[in-house]
């Protein structure tokens, strides 16, 4: 069974930063990609940034230059450094594994590419 748990969500102005992390447990977290979503008040989930196995990063237009994903697989954990965050950034960011392991193709902007999902952590950034 896996287990996905994020933190580091919180209450942040408009131009700070936050760091979440989602810590990943049972199946080998080397071998797989994994992504961050996030959901706004009254909007569908969407696809914020993914890091496949390799290493390789995929970022959504509106992040682009402002946060940066990364993977510790000796922790088994991803990070999700966010910088000048804006209002709109505000919503539930969960942690995604993907369904299949030393995947290298580039289906990494759906959920349904991912089997695995956190609790997710509330990131609000104020104006």
């Amino acid at each position: 069974q896996v287990q996905l748990v994020e933190s580091g969500g919180g209450l942040v102005q408009a131009g700070g930063s936050l760091r979440l992390s989602c810590a990943a447990s049972g199946r080998t977290f080397s071998s797989y990609a994994m992504a961050w979503f996030r959901q706004a008040p009254g909007k569908e989930r969407e696809f914020v940034t993914a890091i496949s196995w390799t290493g390789a990063n995929y970022y959504t237009e509106s992040v682009k230059g402002r946060f940066t994903i990364s993977r510790d697989n000796a922790k088994k954990t991803v990070y999700l450094q966010m910088n000048s965050l804006k209002p709109e950034d505000t919503a539930i960011y969960y942690c995604a594994s993907h369904r299949q392991s030393y995947y290298s193709g580039n289906y990494y902007y759906t959920e349904a590419a991912y089997d695995y999902w956190g609790q997710g952590t509330q990131v609000t950034v104020s104006s």
